[in-house]
């Protein structure tokens, strides 16, 4: 054997902890046991991957004299977390403003009555988070804000993001008219005689009225993104995927490039609208593949309905208000057409469907690939509700669900008094957020927060898919308590499901040759209450290989 053969590459740093869980084994009570009896304690990484595990005394071999050993007693390593579903540069868009999120009707008109004597004359006034209950006796409407707002032209988001009011001053000053049409099911709501409300229903509506709005300056936009990527990686987060690759996104990625290192990988799949024809969709395939050392332009991202509380979600059966029978696609013969293209390109593919018709058109699209849908990974996002029938489909035909079950915890109740619980009705509202349903039936389900509609904190998150109810209101009965997963299921949802999400064998797990993304916590995840869960403190992330902050 060659001199060269014998050598052993060194590791540039061995991380050692308590314990380490590589999530290498299979999730069967078997192999837990075994993992939990016989757990490693160190992890050598070199490069952006890992190079061995064991202990310090079985990874002796490959310290070298320049390996750094880094020990963080009394703590746990596992995968670094990933969040399946964010909208990262699009979200700064989403968050302009003031945040309302769960505030009543007359709070909100009160912080936008501040927000609008602060600002000077002829500037719009922003707000977000609104919570959809507020427009329960007036209907959607954004001239309930205007004695508040005065002649400042205003725009407040919905929680939902799919959905935004403007008050007087501004669809006077956007020459709104309640006449306006568009390629796919957006619109503008009109009052009982034609005038426009204010109410702008889906993106093409709001992007309408955003034309006309005055952009924030990349250097703001740079600092706020600063702002929010770091605070992914003190709360854990290694990575994410982004559902879109919104307008100016790669040039605020470069800039901030040009000054240093992301905290955290970014993996974006943009936005296909609906009706997209031949030549929009080879744009969007020429994409793929550009990228920057942290961040990456991968797969593409459907919408086939809306949301269940504006009424858009693609339901087998309307709503109470008699909604919810169309998709966004108009044409949905083309979303067909668009899915094998990508396909046949070996190009991922993230479907948004949270009414049940929609999620079922959806797994019919993919099974009518057949042989072609292998080629590249598929997955559904969202799948607010679901049939019985449904359920076994995902693991049946391979597509992932990537699911965000803190928004059922923040945004319904037991008890159906929400607005989402109404619209669909006892039956509908009790197959919400099947994520055991899910996972029982050996389906990949994958974990997120949809930022920044919910907060993307995953030991919040994992805390309340473990509890089904809100953290900050434990007095509130939990939310279908019968789809509550156990703390090993809610941390594979951002590990070893997230990466085979999007078809990546060497995410997700710490064994050799894996990307070295490490989230190091105080204690051990796998023993913790769920309470303690949502409180244990990140004593470190390492992204490609390096502590991060």
């Amino acid at each position: 054997m060659s001199q060269q053969q014998h050598q052993q590459p060194f590791a540039e740093r061995i991380v050692v902890a308590d314990r380490v869980h590589t999530f290498a084994q299979a999730s069967t009570p078997a192999a837990q046991s075994t993992a939990l009896s016989a757990l490693p304690t160190a992890v050598a990484l070199a490069g952006d991957r890992v190079l061995a595990v064991g202990t310090v005394e079985s990874l002796g071999e490959v310290a070298g004299p320049d390996t750094q050993i880094e020990t963080h007693p009394g703590a746990t390593i596992v995968p670094g977390l990933v969040d399946g579903h964010t909208h990262i540069v699009f979200g700064l868009e989403l968050t302009r403003g003031e945040q309302l999120t769960d505030l009543s009707l007359a709070a909100a008109q009160d912080r936008m009555a501040r927000a609008a004597a602060a600002a000077a004359p002829g500037e719009w006034v922003f707000g977000w988070g609104v919570d959809p209950n507020i427009f329960t006796d007036t209907g959607f409407t954004g001239r309930i804000f205007d004695e508040a707002t005065g002649d400042r032209p205003m725009f407040l988001r919905m929680r939902d993001a799919h959905s935004a009011v403007i008050n007087s001053a501004a669809i006077s000053l956007v020459g709104l008219t309640g006449a306006e049409t568009f390629p796919d099911e957006s619109a503008v709501g009109v009052a009982a005689d034609g005038t426009p409300t204010g109410y702008l229903l889906e993106l093409a509506a709001m992007d309408l009225v955003l034309a006309q709005v005055p952009a924030e300056p990349i250097e703001v936009r740079a600092e706020r993104l600063t702002a929010v990527l770091t605070g992914m990686a003190a709360s854990g987060l290694t990575g994410t995927h982004v559902m879109d690759f919104h307008p100016g996104s790669r040039e605020v990625l470069e800039l901030l490039e040009e000054r240093g290192e992301l905290p955290v990988r970014l993996r974006f799949s943009p936005m296909v609208p609906p009706g997209a024809d031949e030549a929009v969709l080879a744009e969007f395939a020429a994409l793929q593949g550009l990228h920057g050392r942290r961040w990456r332009v991968e797969g593409v991202k459907f919408m086939i309905d809306g949301t269940v509380d504006n009424g858009s979600a693609w339901l087998a059966a309307p709503d109470c208000y008699g909604e919810g029978l169309r998709s966004i696609w108009t044409d949905t013969e083309a979303y067909r057409h668009a899915l094998r293209y990508f396909a046949e390109r070996g190009i991922a593919t993230a479907t948004h469907a949270i009414g049940d018709r929609g999620v079922a058109f959806v797994l019919d699209a993919i099974e009518s690939l057949g042989a072609t849908a292998q080629l590249a990974a598929h997955r559904i996002e969202h799948i607010e509700t679901i049939p019985d029938d449904t359920v076994p489909r995902f693991a049946a035909l391979g597509v992932a669900a990537s699911m965000q079950p803190i928004h059922g915890t923040r945004h319904t109740r037991a008890d159906r008094s929400d607005n989402w619980s109404i619209r669909l009705g006892d039956e509908r509202a009790g197959h919400g957020w099947r994520c055991k349903d899910l996972r029982d039936s050996g389906a990949v389900l994958a974990l997120g927060s949809d930022w920044p509609v919910t907060p993307f904190d995953p030991r919040e998150m994992m805390a309340e898919t473990i509890l089904r109810f809100p953290l900050a209101q434990p007095e509130l009965a939990p939310v279908q308590p019968e789809q509550a997963l156990s703390a090993r299921e809610a941390l594979e949802g951002y590990t070893v499901h997230a990466a085979r999400a999007i078809g990546a064998a060497d995410e997700g797990t710490i064994t050799p040759g894996a990307r070295a993304a490490l989230t190091v916590f105080a204690g051990d995840p796998l023993a913790l209450t769920p309470q303690e869960l949502a409180a244990v403190g990140v004593v470190a992330t390492y992204v490609d290989g390096r502590p991060v902050g």
